[in-house]
Parts: structure tokens; C-alpha cells; sequence
């Protein structure tokens, strides 16, 4: 398996846990997002993934891109370690959790929308910042009432599962903007608690061949 990545990309975040957690074996291919213009928009590159996006990953004889269609695959081609339950409602309930983050929070927050945020509008730095901790806050709040009845030692009980593959990148960057999350407990807890995972710990941004 080929793993186009970025270091501090949430989405490759995510898909580099769950490969770890399912002891599949990987090589990183780096994709620098700011140097050189930003390599994602390269011609070798767009010819593999046409969105100039990471994370792109090519296994199996196919190329595949977008993080939550490659966490499904692997879910379904390597059931080993799942990281969804056999019953069909809490499966439903745990891909929600997970695309309140995918869909809702961290597409208004990642780097080509504050790039077009300061580049094209002109944004101020605050501004860009009280933007990201807006959205990251609302979301969150969404998040942590949700957790109060599903969370035990992760976000759903006392199984790692793809919930929590999804948070802890997004709270790594929130922790990153150095946004104050006291008023989210849970999420805090499970995110520290994570950290002590080898699969979480060893995806983690500061553990990356192109790490800076």
C-alpha cells in the first residue's frame, strides 16, 4: 500500500490510525500541502487525485482518495480489529459521529479554505482564527452532548472504533490553534486517553518521515 500524506493533514491523520490499528503495512509517500506552491496541485500528483486533496491511497490495484471512502474500505476488505460494530444501528450512529466531524467541522477549517480565507478575502489573522475556533467550538459542543450517553473509556463504549479514529485528529488540531477545551470533557478524556493507543501514537503527526 502507497500512502500519499501529509504530516499534519487530519484526513491522512485518520487513515494512517486505522491502518496502524489493523497491522496493515504502509510506505508514506510525502505530499508537502505548502512548499513548492503546494505539491497536491502538481501535474503527477492531480493525475492521481483530481481534487489536489490527501489523503490518496493505492492498494489492492486502485487508486482511492477521500479519507472516510478509504476508512470504509479497509473496514470491509480487512475486518480484522474492526473499528465498527456487527449491529446495524450502532454502526449507523458511530459513521454519524464520525461524518459530524468529516463533513461538518473539518472541511470549514482546513488549510485551503483559511489559505483562501487570508489569500482572497483578505482575512486577518485573528479573524481567520476566531473563524476556525467558531466552527471547532459549535461543533464540538454538538460532539460532547452526543458523548454524555454513548462515551465510555472511547466514544462509544469501551471499543476503539471509528469515532475515535476521527476525533483525535480533530482535537490534536484544535489543541494545535490552541483553542481551550475545557468545556468538553469527554472529548478530552478520550483524546488523552488515546494517545496511550501504539496504533494512535505512532500516526501521529510528530511520528511522520516528512514531520517538521
Amino acid at each position: 500500500m502507497n500512502l500519499y500524506s501529509y504530516w499534519r493533514s487530519s484526513a491522512a491523520y485518520r487513515v494512517r490510525i486505522a491502518l496502524n490499528w489493523k497491522g496493515l503495512p504502509y510506505k508514506t509517500i510525502p505530499v508537502h500541502l505548502v512548499n513548492e506552491g503546494g505539491q497536491q496541485h502538481h501535474s503527477n500528483y492531480k493525475a492521481l487525485n483530481p481534487q489536489e486533496l490527501v489523503p490518496t491511497i493505492q492498494l489492492d490495484g486502485m487508486t482511492l482518495g477521500q479519507s472516510m471512502a478509504i476508512l470504509e474500505y479497509l473496514e470491509e476488505h480487512y475486518p480484522e480489529r474492526p473499528l465498527l460494530p456487527a449491529d446495524n444501528a450502532e454502526r449507523a450512529a458511530m459513521r454519524a459521529f464520525a461524518l459530524a466531524i468529516a463533513c461538518d467541522i473539518h472541511p470549514l477549517n482546513n488549510l485551503r479554505v483559511l489559505q483562501y480565507l487570508t489569500q482572497q478575502l483578505g482575512v486577518s489573522d485573528q479573524q481567520k482564527q476566531q473563524w476556525y475556533s467558531h466552527w471547532v467550538i459549535t461543533g464540538f459542543a454538538a460532539l460532547e452532548a452526543q458523548l454524555t450517553n454513548t462515551a465510555g473509556t472511547f466514544c462509544f463504549g469501551d471499543e476503539f472504533s471509528l469515532a475515535d479514529v476521527v476525533l483525535i485528529p480533530q482535537v490534536y488540531n484544535a489543541n494545535r490553534f490552541n483553542i481551550t477545551l475545557n468545556d468538553f470533557s469527554n472529548i478530552s478524556r478520550i483524546y488523552e486517553y488515546c494517545q496511550s493507543i501504539p496504533a494512535v501514537k505512532n500516526a501521529a503527526p510528530e511520528m511522520q518521515p516528512d514531520a517538521e
